[in-house]
């Protein structure tokens, strides 16, 4: 399947989304192989670049569901013990990337389901990789539920995977998730900080060449320069979110467009928290203009609505109104 052919999808329907996954019985052989494997592997692959185009919607969740389905479904066949655990793996990376998807979306409920599976076939794949990213999503889903003890569990849970011990990317992502749980927590700016150095230290370590499995494939300085500006922001350092934030956006891939967007209200936050609700403002605009043609996920929508009440605080009225009224409906249309 090719990614180009995939990604073209997303303005079609769910049919057309799913389609790539749905294959004839009599297609296959009976023995299942790496080939089978690595197939499954890059429709993931083709799932998190359009989630990094357009974001989390259902379309999405139910390509990743019904990719799941095929991977557990060539159980069945014939094959090694390594290819089964290989596959129980690439049925944990779909149903993440479904769990993901629905997080972005604002679908927490349904992200939490998809997250209990994914953590059982992650366990019976006995891959450390596919355990830290569910782990990564149930901390990124314990906060979006405002459930900032558990965040932090999850967060140091990912310290303590095998892979993480062995892996700097994969450590630094666990401090970086770790920082901002703690920020959320309240009280503990200095532990946040502290685990945000340890972040950007461990990060430095890092052969940002060498190749990386897919789910993290968007960890790098432009992710932990976003996440500083969350920390930042969340702490108290509004100036020093919104160059972490500058920082971020110049670094971002083109393709990152959903991150691009996110990264841009939390831009628009660290601006207004500073006082400078013109240009806060203008930059808010600027996260509609970039997410053009498609809904925006929910977790935009949440950061836009939480842009929206410190807009209502801190700016006079009229500015409040007329920047609402101007994008009320690109705001509140669901993905």
């Amino acid at each position: 399947m090719h990614r180009r052919r995939f990604v073209g999808a997303a303005t079609g329907t769910v049919a057309a989304v799913a389609a790539p996954f749905i294959a004839s019985p009599n297609s296959r052989p009976q023995r299942v192989g790496t080939s089978d494997v690595i197939r499954l592997r890059d429709s993931v692959e083709n799932l998190v670049q359009l989630d990094a185009a357009r974001g989390g919607h259902t379309a999405l969740e139910r390509a990743a569901i019904a990719g799941a389905d095929e991977a557990l479904s060539l159980q069945h066949r014939s094959a090694t013990q390594r290819v089964r655990q290989r596959l129980y793996a690439v049925a944990s990376d779909f149903v993440s990337t479904a769990a993901w998807s629905m997080i972005d979306a604002g679908q927490l409920d349904a992200a939490g389901k998809h997250l209990d599976r994914a953590l059982t076939l992650a366990g019976m794949s006995q891959d450390p990789d596919m355990s830290m990213q569910v782990w990564n999503l149930r901390a990124m889903l314990a906060r979006q539920c405002d459930d900032y003890a558990e965040a932090i569990a999850a967060a140091q849970a990912m310290q303590t995977t095998t892979i993480a011990r062995r892996s700097p990317l994969h450590a630094s992502l666990a401090h970086a998730r770790t920082a901002i749980s703690l920020a959320h927590a309240g009280e503990r700016r200095t532990a946040a900080l502290r685990s945000l150095d340890r972040a950007e230290d461990t990060l430095g370590k890092v052969d940002l060449a060498d190749p990386r499995p897919t789910w993290i494939a968007f960890y790098g300085p432009a992710e932990l320069y976003s996440l500083t500006a969350i920390v930042r922001d969340v702490v108290g350092d509004p100036a020093e979110a919104e160059a972490a934030s500058h920082r971020a956006l110049g670094a971002l891939p083109h393709s990152y467009r959903r991150n691009r967007g996110y990264t841009t209200a939390r831009l628009a936050l660290a601006q207004l928290h500073q006082g400078d609700v013109e240009q806060a403002c203008a930059t808010g605009a600027a996260v509609f203009e970039i997410m053009a043609g498609d809904p925006l996920p929910g977790r935009m929508r949440r950061l836009l609505g939480d842009f929206h009440r410190d807009l209502i605080t801190l700016a006079p009225p009229r500015v409040a109104h007329e920047w609402t009224d101007r994008y009320r409906t690109e705001w509140s249309t669901p993905a």
